[in-house]
């Protein structure tokens, strides 16, 4: 990957989480993270990757209210960064994370269970 390519996705993750927290006041939205930027080799077309603390539910309304933001999102884009195309915007919930999350909540459990069969054994 060349260097200019990964200095684009760098300022477009940058530029899109700042559009976000301070010029998006839709409620659906809440606090997300921006996460990654892909990029096609072309500038093209982006698939912005997300992620959002709380429910399926509350990650789902999230999505949506990026959806309905994509337009303005892109436009703000276009007047921040400097390039021949803006790109087409996708917005993908990050599932990397909330799974990250569910493994160590598990091993948390499964550590606190032996410590508490432990505990029993000696008593």
């Amino acid at each position: 990957m060349s260097s200019r390519f990964e200095k684009v996705a760098q300022a477009i993750k940058q530029e899109v989480s700042l559009i976000i927290h301070d010029k998006i006041n839709d409620p659906r939205i809440g606090f997300v993270t921006v996460t990654r930027v892909e990029l096609t080799e072309d500038f093209r077309y982006s698939k912005i990757y997300f992620s959002r603390l709380g429910s399926q539910e509350d990650c789902k309304k999230a999505l949506d209210g990026l959806i309905s933001a994509t337009g303005y999102i892109r436009k703000l884009l276009g007047e921040k960064i400097r390039l021949r195309f803006v790109p087409e915007i996708e917005f993908k919930f990050d599932e990397g994370i909330s799974y990250s999350i569910h493994i160590a909540e598990t091993l948390e459990k499964l550590k606190n269970q032996e410590t508490s069969d432990e505990v029993e054994s000696k008593e």
